[in-house]
């Protein structure tokens, strides 16, 4: 009863605000409703979905509302003045304007590879390199690459390594070294020759049982009176610090306007070319044959370092021997069977496999 009672005298007081505010439509009874009914969603503890028309119509009607009315929307007033700093932002952003470019991640990693190929360039080198190429970049830019690489100025890059040295001066290059062979009477041999690092061509200076000053002068004169027949001009020679090299041995090449380079201490592979002839000739001829003294390893030598250079081929040469002798002529294959030598050396123990003239 006392419900139905309240519910009766709520309708006759909406009825009499009705009638002294009459209008048109009720538009006052209305307007309350609506509060009402906002009233009753902010209860809610889910947040209501707020589309982007319904953010733009409510951001209208706030510009068009005194702000102490602004408590009758459904979201603070806080969040109304976002939303219209958010529409006027957008006002001013054309979507249409191109702003800088992005560089491609393959520019970084060539310029990155060109500092650690090339560590005497600078960014401003690499700059020019890359705009060489059609790549424009900002020095700056570059510059900051090489920070974020951990590739400083080009004075604390490292310097140019040992391979690196070899493969830019190889056809100037020369490689001297000893071996040592022992014969049936256990006598120790030493021999002294040398290799030209671009053609792979080998040398014989000599074999002695003690190579003193005086032999080793002697054998000195006469490399460079082989080298000062060959046509290529020789400027650096690698060896280690044997002993056994004495100054005169410099001093001597030296005149020939051929400069030393020393090998680190205990640092074979610095001198790997003329450390890997010297496995060669043992597995391929030495570790076979017994030597009975300095005269018939001499004869034996020979022969090989002749085989070596005319005939053998080396993997840094194409497959390639130094010296060819022979053109490369094509033959049917039928016909190859029957047009092939061997030749052997060293009493057969290397076969030369050459055309029938």
């Amino acid at each position: 009863m006392l419900f139905s009672f309240c519910y009766l005298a709520l309708r006759q007081v909406l009825r009499l605000l009705a009638l002294r505010v009459r209008s048109n439509d009720f538009k006052e009874l209305e307007i309350l409703v609506l509060r009402h009914e906002l009233a009753i969603l902010r209860r809610r503890r889910r947040r209501p979905a707020i589309k982007p028309v319904d953010q733009l119509f409510l951001t209208a009607a706030s510009r068009l509302l005194p702000r102490t009315r602004w408590h009758t929307f459904l979201v603070t007033p806080a969040t109304l003045l976002r939303w219209h700093r958010h529409l006027i932002a957008k006002r001013w952003t054309y979507t249409d304007r191109r702003g800088r470019r992005p560089i491609r991640r393959d520019v970084r990693t060539l310029a990155l590879r060109f500092a650690r190929e090339n560590p005497r360039w600078g960014y401003q080198r690499i700059v020019g390199e890359l705009k060489g190429l059609g790549v424009s970049v900002s020095r700056s830019t570059v510059r900051n690459w090489l920070q974020e690489a951990g590739l400083g100025p080009v004075g604390a890059r490292r310097g140019t390594t040992w391979r690196e040295f070899v493969r830019v001066h190889r056809e100037s290059l020369l490689a001297v070294d000893f071996f040592t062979v022992e014969t049936i009477w256990l006598q120790r041999l030493y021999v002294l020759f040398c290799i030209e690092l671009g053609s792979r061509r080998v040398h014989l200076a000599g074999c002695t049982s003690a190579p003193t000053a005086a032999w080793m002068a002697q054998q000195t004169r006469q490399l460079t009176w082989t080298l000062a027949d060959s046509p290529e001009s020789f400027r650096f020679l690698i060896r280690d610090r044997d002993q056994k090299f004495t100054t005169t041995f410099d001093a001597t090449l030296r005149t020939e306007r051929i400069e030393i380079v020393l090998t680190p201490f205990r640092t074979p592979q610095a001198n790997g070319v003329a450390e890997r002839f010297v496995r060669t000739v043992r597995t391929e001829c030495l570790d076979w044959l017994l030597i009975l003294n300095q005269p018939h390893l001499q004869g034996i030598l020979t022969a090989f370092v002749n085989h070596y250079n005319t005939h053998r081929s080396h993997r840094a040469l194409d497959l390639r021997p130094p010296q060819p002798t022979l053109s490369a002529r094509a033959l049917a294959v039928a016909s190859l069977e029957s047009r092939i030598r061997r030749r052997d050396r060293l009493g057969g123990l290397l076969h030369e496999y050459v055309l029938a003239g």
